[in-house]
């Protein structure tokens, strides 16, 4: 028997149990791996308050690294030892060992620890294909980019000075500010204290940006539209704020024939080669570094509760990790 979190129904964090399992044997084309530690995204909260649904009772949690302890039949790129991590699902990364498919694992080199590895799956791989794929940014350009002081946009803010990107950081405090800055913003907005929308316009002698970043979802879809030049891209990867409101395809057209997208890192990372691909970039940005991964928290697994309420409560600045 392990431990793990299990949710029986939806709701506050108080829905996390943290529970004895039984882990078993991996299956044809899984394996079992022994977490050293898990990340935590905001996405968990999504799974846990019932916004993304999933079948109860469930677990949670998308991202992890350790050490693979048993292979089952048919899998041929792992072995018993291999460092290794994922993002993605199935949910269940909130555990001390766990059962899971194969094809989501990616080899870890030696030179990243389990700490950072587990800090960064999912956020480093969610930047590399917003900035490199999603909307491949060029040197030159200057990008909105929100929630800059956040786990995935420290590691933007990082990664988009590195392209040569001038970077305008949204925030929701001076510290977070500070940290923004730190990170490659070369101007940060205090959302709280100024119009963001009026700033990026002077910022940008009027003409917008040609892409937003936006996490932040529905307090500020429609100014980041009004942040963009023509035919500029709104991307929208999260709904911190709750989910975008419905809203007529004209606004696109009003405002300068914009671009809307909504992308997920599975549709990105959807092969084996577009996984390796993804995540050998990150590495190797990691490794150069050029893109320094900041986990600000760690808290133990039992303790997950505070963790979500810490995320929910906007407390929480670069990567947070759970240790089993």
């Amino acid at each position: 028997m392990t431990k793990a979190i299990r949710m029986f129904k939806t709701g506050g964090p108080e829905v996390m149990e943290y529970v004895d399992v039984e882990v078993g044997d991996p299956g044809p084309g899984e394996v079992r791996i022994r977490h050293a530690a898990v990340g935590l995204n905001f996405i968990d909260v999504y799974f846990r308050i019932g916004l993304y649904p999933q079948p109860l009772p469930s677990g949670l949690g998308q991202e992890g690294a350790g050490t693979i302890e048993a292979v089952g039949a048919g899998v041929a790129d792992f072995k018993v030892g291999d460092r290794v991590a994922y993002a993605g699902r199935p949910n269940g990364a909130y555990a001390e060992a766990r059962v899971m498919p194969a094809d989501i694992l990616v080899k870890l080199p030696d030179s990243i620890s389990f700490d950072t590895a587990a800090a960064m799956m999912l956020q480093g791989m969610t930047v590399q294909y917003l900035l490199r794929q999603t909307y491949p940014l060029k040197g030159g350009e200057t990008i909105l980019l929100h929630a800059a002081a956040g786990g995935i946009g420290l590691i933007a803010s990082q990664w988009a000075r590195a392209l040569g990107v001038t970077v305008i950081g949204t925030v929701s405090t001076d510290e977070k500010a500070a940290l923004a800055k730190a990170a490659g913003c070369t101007h940060v907005i205090n959302y709280k204290t100024e119009n963001f929308v009026e700033r990026v316009k002077e910022l940008t002698n009027g003409k917008g940006v040609p892409v937003v970043y936006d996490s932040i979802g529905k307090d500020t879809f429609i100014g980041s539209l009004d942040c963009l030049s023509p035919r500029g891209m709104m991307v929208s990867f999260g709904n911190a704020s709750g989910p975008v409101s419905p809203f007529g395809v004209s606004e696109l057209a009003s405002r300068g024939s914009l671009f809307l997208t909504r992308p997920s890192l599975g549709n990105y990372v959807a092969t084996r080669e577009a996984l390796n691909a993804t995540a050998g970039d990150l590495f190797a940005m990691v490794e150069a570094k050029k893109v320094n991964i900041d986990i600000n928290q760690r808290y133990a697994l039992k303790d997950v509760g505070q963790a979500h309420a810490d995320l929910e409560a906007r407390k929480t600045t670069g990567s947070t990790i759970l240790i089993p």
